[in-house]
């Protein structure tokens, strides 16, 4: 399961900068524009279906002109909400439910063209009484410019622009909330895809596990285990030798590959689960991942307080599986993590300067991101050919 999202930018949702702003405003004066077209299409369907309706005998109340001019003037009002107010949820229709929009949806937007107005309205306002007080000193009004007045036009200004621009965040959430309920899914039809998805996820995580199980069976078959074989022959052939130069030689060897099977063993263990990851938290993990590795990782942690373990847990294999892959895999010579993150969300994001072209249904990445989607977060993989492979996780944490 995977989704084309950036993880860094989710994880910092909410700090609206400068450049939203105004890309929000354009949005609204883009939609007060299209609801004086969709006033006119109104007008001209109600008259279509009172027509269709005295007329039709039986045959469809909409007709098809006004089904389709419905459908689509819908259809460009989710594009501009997508482009410029940010609301990019799944939709579904028909052309009732669009009309039913339009009827909805054009007040809300005749009142973001008032409030603009307004606010137009106040500025130039401001700008012929600033022009008329200090450039050509023709009062505007009669009105001279006494202390009192300046600073009594200023405070009533900046209320009105404050309780302006608080109407224009209610005209955003209007014109949200109005989408959504008109051409968004119902809530049984919301209910029943989140049974489908939790049903989904629920399978996924059985398969994730028993990957696991088949990864640490691997891995102690391959390493562990052939250690211990060997160290037993070697201390079978010592106690053959006797007592000479040959058995301590031999007990030498078996000390060594004693030795080398606890590091396998440690190696497991500690790829299984660190016990940093319960002390100390994921910083230190991801520090011991970073400590590790065989190939130069970089790590910017800018999380505040300690997520919940379950995200914890996941962003940490994530991170692991990532660079071991880079290590492994990609002939990278260096790795970037960078882990950020509010009160709801951890973005996790690894960058290597590798070759590329990873497949995402690889058996590693396959879980990392059946495990992201257990906890209803999102994972992407962006590898393409000759580099530079970026993994991408969002982590909700409520």
């Amino acid at each position: 399961m995977t989704a084309s999202t950036d993880a860094v930018r989710s994880a910092r949702s909410g700090r609206r900068g400068p450049a939203a702003v105004v890309r929000a405003l354009a949005g609204l004066v883009l939609g007060a524009a299209t609801a004086g077209a969709e006033l006119v299409l109104l007008a001209g369907a109600a008259v279509l279906m009172a027509y269709s309706l005295a007329f039709s005998r039986g045959r469809r109340a909409v007709p098809a002109a006004v089904a389709d001019a419905a459908e689509l003037l819908a259809e460009l009002e989710l594009r501009r909400l997508r482009a410029f107010l940010g609301e990019d949820r799944g939709v579904q229709y028909g052309p009732l439910r669009a009309l039913a929009y339009l009827v909805l949806r054009v007040p809300v937007g005749l009142l973001g063209a008032a409030i603009l107005l307004l606010i137009a309205y106040g500025a130039v306002t401001a700008v012929r009484l600033a022009v008329s007080w200090w450039i050509t000193g023709d009062y505007l009004d009669g009105i001279p410019p006494a202390w009192w007045i300046v600073l009594y036009t200023a405070v009533a200004g900046g209320v009105l622009l404050f309780l302006a621009a608080y109407g224009l965040v209610g005209v955003v959430a209007l014109e949200k909330g109005v989408a959504r309920r008109c051409l968004g899914p119902s809530p049984l039809e919301e209910y029943e895809r989140r049974i489908a998805q939790l049903s989904v996820t629920r399978a996924e995580v059985v398969d994730a596990v028993d990957d696991e199980r088949r990864r640490i069976e691997r891995d102690l078959h391959d390493g562990v285990q052939q250690r211990l074989v060997a160290l037993g022959m070697l201390i079978g052939r010592a106690r053959r030798a006797g007592d000479g130069e040959r058995a301590a030689e031999l007990l030498r060897q078996a000390h060594e590959e004693s030795q080398r099977a606890l590091a396998d063993l440690r190696e497991v263990t500690w790829r299984v689960y660190p016990a940093a990851l319960d002390g100390e938290g994921l910083r230190a993990a991801l520090e011991t991942v970073a400590e590790r590795s065989a190939v130069p990782v970089t790590i910017d942690y800018d999380v505040p307080g300690r997520p919940p373990h379950a995200v914890e847990t996941a962003a940490y294999f994530v991170v692991c599986e990532a660079v071991t892959n880079a290590a492994k895999h990609s002939g990278a010579s260096a790795v970037r993590v960078a882990v950020e993150g509010s009160g709801t969300m951890i973005g996790v994001r690894i960058e290597d300067d590798g070759s590329g072209g990873a497949d995402p249904g690889g058996g590693g990445l396959a879980g990392l991101a059946r495990r992201v989607a257990a906890l209803d977060g999102t994972f992407s993989l962006h590898s393409p050919s000759g580099g530079p492979t970026v993994i991408t996780a969002e982590l909700p944490c409520g």
